[in-house]
Parts: C-alpha cells; sequence; structure tokens
C-alpha cells in the first residue's frame, strides 16, 4: 500500500496525511486546456488531483498582468520560453527559460513579457484552487458572458486585490 501523500494544513507546524491521493503522470498533450482573452492555458495538476496542495497552470503567449495581490496563494513561475518580467514588491526580475522566480501572497506582484504575447511558462500555485479563477473565466468566455462582470465575479470570489498604479 502506498504511503499517503502529505500536506501542511491549517495550523502551520501541523502535517496530515491526505486520503486518497495516489501519485499520477499527465503527458505533453495532457491537461484541462482553457482559453479566455485569447490566450491559453493548460491546468497541468488541480487542487482535485493534488488533495489541495497545490496546482500549476501553463500559460501560452501569456497576457501581461497588472500588479495584483493574492490572499490565499503563493506563485512560483518557472519560464519555459521567452523573456518575461516578474515583479514582486520592489523587486523586478527578468526570467528567461529554466530560470524561476516566487511571489508570496500578500505581496503586490505583475509579470509582463520582453516581447508581448510571446513566451511560456509554468505558474504553481500553492494551495491550489486559484486554477479556478481561469477555469471560471474561460467558461464565462465560452458561453459569451459579460467578461467585465466575470472578472469582477472571480477577482473577489479568488481573494485578488488589483493594485492602482
Amino acid at each position: 500500500m502506498p504511503r499517503p501523500l502529505l500536506r501542511r494544513v491549517s495550523e502551520p507546524d501541523t502535517v496530515a496525511a491526505v486520503e486518497n491521493i495516489r501519485g499520477f503522470k499527465i503527458g505533453a498533450e495532457g491537461g484541462e486546456r482553457l482559453r479566455f482573452s485569447g490566450a491559453d492555458f493548460i491546468v497541468r495538476a488541480s487542487s482535485d488531483s493534488t488533495g489541495g496542495a497545490f496546482a500549476i497552470i501553463e500559460e501560452i503567449d501569456p497576457l501581461d498582468t497588472p500588479l495584483h495581490v493574492h490572499a490565499n496563494e503563493d506563485e512560483f513561475w518557472y519560464v519555459l520560453e521567452g523573456e518575461h518580467v516578474i515583479q514582486v514588491g520592489e523587486d523586478e526580475f527578468h526570467v528567461g527559460p529554466g530560470e524561476m522566480a516566487f511571489g508570496p501572497r500578500g505581496v503586490p506582484h505583475a509579470q509582463r513579457r520582453v516581447v508581448p504575447r510571446t513566451g511560456r511558462f509554468l505558474v504553481f500555485c500553492f494551495p491550489g484552487g486559484f486554477e479556478g479563477f481561469f477555469s471560471e473565466l474561460s467558461e464565462a468566455e465560452r458561453t459569451g458572458s459579460s467578461m467585465p462582470e466575470a472578472y469582477a465575479r472571480v477577482t473577489d470570489k479568488y481573494g485578488i486585490t488589483w493594485v492602482d498604479q
């Protein structure tokens, strides 16, 4: 019988076993494909598949994202292609293929491409759940919903605060 995956729960020093979570493999073409605002996303791992521990979203030719704050998750970017600029707090990181950047929850951050709409990266969200932001926006656009209303709704639901500059 395989050992259960361990993850942190509500108390910072408490570790609990996650029941019924098993190892898995996602092939190169696997994952849930999403699209909105002319951008493509692939959910490579979801909170459902990881017992809530994390999510991984691949962003292809990503949109620039203005300065904002996450209340609920830390983000970790791993660049696959292209040159990206990731601002975390007062720091600005130029990140290329094979390089990484980290943004803790509660700290304002933004991202942009050196060449607009080029490149590809993986964003790891800890804990999982934020992939729902992408799924809900994709579904809203697919069904013809008002995108400004959808953005406002999911921004509130997923604990995002946009920072005026």
